[in-house]
């Protein structure tokens, strides 16, 4: 009993680390849709040089470790002197901005293949249907392949999501002080650090089901022509049924 009602205050201490949780994993899947979908470009260019430096790109970022990436950013840009004297010193100097760039670099390595899966998915017919309606150029990305290849993508995009939340708490080595950072000052101190860490994954499986739900919603709204399919049949007339 006595460990349910530290659990239950842990919790409530733990909620002040939720916001900065939210902004980093909203922050690295906006930054890393938006930086997958160029390499994810780059890769379909057909131009080998934008093809091979976007493939390498995501065989590096996919093979390296987010820590590691994070104590490369964090620990070794300040090593260079260029970097300290460029105008990117103030925002790379920043714990915080270290946390983020390293989570958008290593969302967009795995976020660019999903996003090419895809785009790929989307098939020639519809594209040859929507160019003899007239759809060309922009109109015909708006309008037809973004629209296919995010259903296509969205699925296995939400698992990444998933992933980037539960990634943000590798922030708390670099001294940020989200849901992880807090759950660490406190079992340090009170020398508890099961029910200290099993409230910290309560919150965090609270944020994932919320996102996963979220995730389902959008999805369910995205596919109309599956809603149809999931609608029982109606049931025939009565007069049918009493003739039965």
């Amino acid at each position: 009993m006595t460990d349910l009602r530290f659990i239950a205050e842990t919790i409530l201490s733990l909620l002040s680390g939720v916001p900065l949780t939210l902004q980093l994993s909203a922050l690295a899947n906006i930054g890393g849709i938006l930086l997958g979908f160029v390499i994810a470009s780059m890769r379909l260019s057909g131009t080998a040089a934008l093809y091979a430096p976007a493939w390498l790109y995501i065989q590096i970022i996919r093979s390296t470790p987010l820590l590691v990436l994070m104590f490369l950013i964090y620990y070794g840009l300040s090593q260079f002197t260029a970097i300290r004297t460029s105008l990117l010193w103030p925002v790379l100097r920043e714990p915080y901005w270290c946390a983020v760039l390293a989570l958008v670099i290593n969302s967009s390595g795995y976020a660019a293949e999903i996003i090419r899966g895809g785009l790929l998915s989307v098939g020639r017919n519809e594209i040859e249907a929507a160019r003899a309606c007239g759809m060309s150029g922009r109109l015909l990305l708006r309008r037809i392949i973004i629209p296919l290849a995010v259903r296509q993508a969205l699925p296995a995009y939400s698992n990444e999501m998933v992933a980037m939340v539960k990634a943000t708490s590798l922030a708390s080595l670099v001294t940020l002080m989200d849901v992880t950072g807090i759950a660490t000052s406190i079992a340090s101190s009170t020398y508890r650090p099961i029910a200290v860490f099993v409230a910290a994954g309560v919150i965090y499986l609270t944020i994932n089901g919320v996102l996963a739900r979220a995730v389902k919603v959008l999805e369910y709204r995205l596919t109309p022509h599956l809603r149809q399919a999931d609608t029982p049949p109606p049931l025939p007339p009565k007069s049918i049924l009493e003739h039965s």
